[in-house]
C-alpha cells in the first residue's frame, strides 16, 4: 500500500512539474510591443488603426506616443526607444534621416492633406475667407511653425498671400495643431489654421476656407521605421498593413488622403 502511495505522488509531481511553464515558453508568450511615435493630428485615426490591428494581429501590441513633430524628432534624437516615426512635416524626417535613424528605404509618404481656416463662432459672419483676417482678425493662432508643421504650412501659406508681416504681431502660438483647434473653437482666439482632418472636431468653430495648394508645401505625413528597432520584423508587417486597404480606409474616414507608401520626393515634386 506505502508503495502505491510512493508511487502515485511521483507520478503526480511529474505531471505537476510539466505543467509549469520555462523562462524559454514564458518569453515568447509575451506580446511584441511596437513604440509608435506620431503627430498629435492622428491621434483619432490610431486609436482606430490600433484597434483594427489588435483584431489582426493579436500578438502585437501599438504603444502611441503622441506630440509635434519636432517634440518626437528631439525624443529619437535623445535615444528614445521608438520602432515607428509617423507624422507631418517632411523636414523633420529628412533629420531623422540626416542623423542615422531611417533612410529612404524605410520611409515612405503615407498620407496627404489639406489646411484650412477655421473660425470662432462670435467671427463666422465677418471673417469668411483670408482677405478677411487683416481687418476682423483681432487675433489669429497657428502651430509653432519650428516644432509644429502644421504652422510651417500655416506661416508659409499666410506669407503667400502677403498676410503675414501684417498679422504675426496678432499671432496665438499652439504647441500642437490640435491646442490651436481647442484656442478657435473656444472662442479665446478668432481665427486659426489647421489640417483639415482636424476641422470636424471642433463644436464650435467652422471652416471660412481651404489654403490654395498652390501656397504652401505639399502637406505629406511620413512615416519611417528606425533603423535600430530589435523588433524589425514585427514593424515591417505592421508598416505594410498601414500602406494597404483597410488602413487606407481608416485614414480616409479620418479625413486624410491616402497616399500608401509612396515616395515621399516623388510626392513633392508632383
Amino acid at each position: 500500500m506505502r508503495c502505491a502511495i510512493v508511487r502515485w505522488m511521483l507520478a503526480f509531481f511529474i505531471m505537476a512539474t510539466a505543467l509549469i511553464p520555462t523562462p524559454g515558453f514564458a518569453r515568447e508568450d509575451k506580446p511584441t510591443v511596437l513604440h509608435i511615435s506620431a503627430g498629435v493630428g492622428l491621434k483619432d485615426a490610431l486609436f482606430d488603426i490600433q484597434k483594427a490591428y489588435a483584431r489582426k494581429q493579436p500578438g502585437v501590441v501599438l504603444e502611441l506616443n503622441f506630440a509635434a513633430s519636432g517634440f518626437l524628432r528631439k525624443q529619437i534624437e535623445q535615444g528614445a526607444p521608438v520602432d515607428l516615426f509617423l507624422a507631418p512635416g517632411i523636414q523633420h524626417l529628412q533629420a531623422l534621416i540626416d542623423a542615422g535613424h531611417t533612410d529612404a528605404r524605410h520611409s515612405c509618404a503615407l498620407l496627404g492633406n489639406r489646411l484650412v481656416l477655421i473660425v470662432s463662432k462670435e467671427k463666422r459672419h465677418v471673417i469668411k475667407g483670408f482677405a478677411d483676417l487683416s481687418r476682423h482678425a483681432h487675433s489669429i493662432s497657428i502651430g509653432l511653425p519650428e516644432m509644429v508643421p502644421a504652422g510651417s504650412y500655416a506661416r508659409q501659406a499666410l506669407e503667400h498671400q502677403q498676410l503675414w508681416k501684417n498679422l504675426e504681431p496678432r499671432m496665438i502660438y499652439g504647441k500642437s495643431v490640435r491646442q490651436v483647434l481647442a484656442y478657435v473653437d473656444s472662442g479665446n482666439v478668432d481665427a486659426g489654421l489647421v489640417f483639415a482632418s482636424d476641422a470636424p472636431l471642433a463644436n464650435n468653430a467652422t471652416v471660412a476656407a481651404l489654403a490654395p495648394e498652390s501656397s504652401h508645401q505639399p502637406i505629406v505625413f511620413a512615416m519611417a521605421g528606425m533603423l535600430g528597432s530589435p523588433r524589425s520584423a514585427a514593424l515591417q508587417v505592421f508598416m505594410t498593413f498601414l500602406k494597404g486597404g483597410e488602413a487606407a480606409a481608416i485614414f480616409a474616414r479620418h479625413g486624410f488622403t491616402p497616399l500608401q507608401g509612396k515616395p515621399y520626393q516623388a510626392v513633392l515634386d508632383k
